[in-house]
């Protein structure tokens, strides 16, 4: 049981790094530091949109509109670490004898 919730674990830490680092990439786009006109740059984009799209759609539907700011990345982070304290709290320690 502890190997699956350290996969489950693992798989939290990728999802919160991609979630970042498409944050910054967003950040890098608006400022215009990064252009998407790039091949590369447009389907590494591309692809951490349709990786996290799926997790931002449904807090997207909940909560309200603020405008250019969206917050959705920040309230799924908060879930995930939500979810990390929980995961961690059912590993029970190993002992050898």
């Amino acid at each position: 049981m502890n190997t699956v919730i350290q996969i489950a674990l693992y798989l939290l830490t990728l999802a919160t790094w991609v979630i970042i680092i498409q944050a910054v990439m967003s950040w890098l786009i608006a400022f215009n530091v990064i252009n998407t006109h790039n091949d590369f740059v447009r389907q590494v984009w591309t692809t951490l949109d349709r990786i996290t799209e799926p997790l931002y759609r449904p807090i997207r539907r909940i909560m309200p509109d603020f405008g250019a700011l969206d917050l959705s990345p920040i309230v799924v982070l908060i879930c995930i670490q939500i979810l990390r304290i929980v995961l961690e709290g059912q590993i029970q320690p190993t002992y050898i004898s």
